[in-house]
């Protein structure tokens, strides 16, 4: 009974915090359609700018999947001669 007590009061202040999660949310998203209805100037990107952006990003990680791939096949590569050498080596040993 004690066990039943103990996990019905876990769910009431989990219930509890998922309300006031809730009205935290509520609040910041009435703050920030507060703050955009202001007569606040921002500073405002061109869109050519934003594509530049965004292709370099594209690029470099295009750079970084390709260079990750290469060491891992070269590192691959190595370890499969390793083994082959040592494939040899024991075999060369039996006869």
């Amino acid at each position: 009974m004690h066990l039943i007590n103990h996990i019905t009061e876990r769910i009431n202040l989990a219930m509890a915090y998922n309300k006031l999660f809730i009205v935290v949310l509520l609040f910041l998203f009435d703050l920030a359609v507060a703050l955009t209805e202001s007569t606040v100037s921002c500073y405002k990107i061109e869109p050519g700018t934003i594509a530049g952006i965004i292709c370099a990003d594209l690029l470099l990680t295009l750079i970084i999947v390709i260079v990750t791939y290469r060491c891992a096949s070269f590192r691959r590569q190595k370890i499969d001669n390793a083994d082959k050498v040592y494939m040899n080596v024991r075999a060369n040993c039996k006869s």
